[in-house]
Formats: C-alpha cells, structure tokens, sequence
C-alpha cells in the first residue's frame, strides 16, 4: 500500500541526541518515533521512493535543552525503511526547538500540531511531505 502525504504525528519525550554516549538510548528513542508513526500509517504501507520534506518542532519542558542539529540524525533514522527509503531522500528540513514561553501563535496549525501545542511537554511533531517545495514563495 503507497503511502498518502503529508503525514503528521508526534512523539511524547525528549529526543535523543546524536552524540548521546549510549547507544541503546538512541535505539529506543528511534523505536519511539517508529511506534508514534505506526498510528497514523496504513497497515502494510510501502517505503516511498520519492524525494521528502520533513518538518520537526521540538517542544521543550526546560528552557537548557540540546542542540536541534543533534536531535535530527536519530529521528530521520527511525524513519528509514519505514516511511522513505533512504535519508538521501529527504530534500527539504525545516526544524525549530521552542521552549516554554517562546512559542509564536500558528495562525491555522493542522489538529495534530495543535494537539503538540496543548499537550503535555516535551513533545516533537513530525510532518512529512513528497513536496519539497511545498510553501515555498
């Protein structure tokens, strides 16, 4: 089954960072992010071969958390065999890191990022995308 975009969940936690010194912890942090994608994608979907753009909001408990950069190698990861692919695929990244207080009002947010927006902290939002030229002016 080919899979239909875009695709939004969200992941409750903190995100592992790439230079995090145990392994295993990057691991269950990757099988995090699989499991929070399984409940929005088809049973028996297909790994698209097109080219993708993923959007990730991290939103913090704290204000002194890690660097956006290293959170994004492990995510993308997960997803790997599972929603693209390969991470040569992925054409496109727009990631910020919001901390308590910082968030700016989205004017009209899908209900899976308004759902991160209400709920519990920290949470990332995942959107996925075959158009990676998408909003783009």
């Amino acid at each position: 089954m080919d899979l239909t975009f875009p695709i939004e969940f969200n992941v409750l936690g903190t995100p592992v960072s790439l230079q995090a010194k145990r392994a295993r912890s990057k691991e269950a942090w990757k099988e995090k992010v699989r499991a929070a994608s399984l409940e929005v994608l088809p049973v028996g979907h297909f790994a698209t071969e097109r080219p993708v753009a993923v959007t990730l909001y991290y939103f913090t408990a704290v204000p002194r958390t890690g660097d956006i950069d290293n959170i994004l190698k492990p995510t993308l990861d997960a997803l790997i065999r599972h929603v693209y692919l390969n991470d040569g695929q992925v054409e496109r990244i727009v990631a910020q890191k919001f901390k308590p207080g910082d968030v700016f009002p989205f004017t009209a947010p899908s209900p899976v990022l308004a759902e991160a927006l209400q709920s519990v902290r920290p949470i990332v939002y995942i959107r996925l995308s075959d158009d990676p030229f998408e909003d783009l002016t």
